[in-house]
């Protein structure tokens, strides 16, 4: 999947979330919005939206010169292929844009066979679409044994879905004992989480002193790393490991092929899921909904999670001070910090320690590598 660029067109729901996220996506695979049109209700006819909209979509594109149309919603491939041809533009669904960026973040061998894997996953449904628009009045039979094509292509991307999951299952297992080793010096695993864009970079590299990419944009981090945080006067050390974060209607299949980077979160001691609090209430509640249901796919206990609200230096006129006992938290332990500023670090640094059964009045953190 190469990197994209150039005009485009989204369709999304009229909510203030969907717009700026979806945007947010749209930018960070490297799309430069030229209008944004909103349905109720994407998804229901031949074109994925409205007759009415996909005509009006085609005055749009021929109006504002963009080249892409950008779908907020997972849709066929009839559907794309029918607005495409009307349009005469490039039609990418949120699963396929979503895909892009990971493809552009991914750095490892891991990240890029994780994405690998969801784009083989993305594929498979649309095989029969993709195979008919190649033989136009295929008959069983086709290819011979009574194989059709769309035998032929489904066997293919299983066969190379099975060889990336063997590839990973390698790598699980090689972290597993890595971490069962380091398990042995006695030190707790911690380990952050949260939605995209939230601060688990920034908060990593101040209690680590790493210089891990630190970046506004969406999914700057696919690859997980692991380091020690020493507490010099409780004598503790704790392994802190950051991750990929989420995102609102995060495809099942997405969350199945990073399985062996996010199954850490579910074998951790204490899971850190930060929250930019900065935000307007609703963003809010929507994403602790959405890293909600996607700890709960990956099978997290809940009373190992501690939530961080972050950006409290960004707070004015919402009552910072008692941000934590906000009604939307109270499922949850909370401590506010700010991860750029450095406010709260030393309580975050304690509830640590207590958390993973360690006792203390509040150390200076520092680091070192694992």
């Amino acid at each position: 999947m190469s990197a994209k660029s150039g005009k485009a067109v989204v369709v999304t729901y009229p909510d203030e979330f969907a717009k700026h996220e979806i945007m947010e996506l749209a930018r960070a695979a490297g799309y430069e919005v030229a209008q944004v049109m909103t349905q109720r209700e994407i998804i229901r006819s031949e074109y994925g939206v409205g007759v009415g909209k996909a005509q009006e979509l085609e005055g749009m594109v021929a109006e504002n010169g963009s080249k892409t149309i950008i779908i907020d919603e997972s849709v066929t491939s009839a559907q794309a292929n029918k607005l495409s041809a009307l349009t005469h533009t490039e039609v990418v669904d949120r699963e396929r844009l979503i895909l892009y960026i990971f493809a552009k973040r991914a750095v490892t061998t891991e990240a890029k066979l994780q994405v690998q894997l969801a784009e083989l996953r993305y594929q498979l449904p649309r095989a029969r679409d993709s195979v008919r628009n190649s033989f136009r009045g295929e008959q069983a039979g086709f290819m011979g044994m009574g194989e059709t094509a769309v035998d032929v292509k489904f066997r293919a991307l299983k066969r190379q879905m099975g060889f990336i999951k063997a590839k990973l299952e390698k790598s699980r297992t090689a972290r597993d004992l890595h971490t069962r080793e380091r398990r042995k010096l006695g030190m707790p695993f911690v380990s952050l989480a949260g939605y995209t864009s939230s601060g688990k970079t920034t908060l990593f590299n101040r209690l680590t002193s790493e210089t891990k990419e630190e970046s506004p944009n969406l999914f700057t981090t696919l690859a997980t790393t692991t380091r020690v945080v020493m507490f010099p006067n409780s004598k503790r050390k704790v392994l802190l490991s950051d991750t990929v974060g989420f995102i609102s209607r995060l495809p099942t299949y997405l969350v199945e092929s990073f399985k062996s980077t996010l199954d850490e979160l579910r074998y951790a001691d204490l899971v850190l899921l930060m929250l930019d609090v900065s935000e307007d209430v609703e963003s809010i509640a929507t994403k602790i909904d959405s890293c909600r249901q996607t700890l709960n796919e990956l099978e997290v206990d809940p009373c190992k999670i501690l939530l961080v609200l972050n950006k409290i230096d960004l707070l004015k006129d919402r009552g910072g001070s008692n941000i934590e006992s906000d009604p939307m938290f109270k499922d949850y332990s909370t401590v506010k910090i700010s991860a750029v500023r450095g406010d709260g670090l030393r309580q975050l640094g304690n509830r640590i320690l207590e958390r993973t059964g360690v006792n203390s009045q509040g150390a200076r953190l520092t680091a070192k590598r694992a």
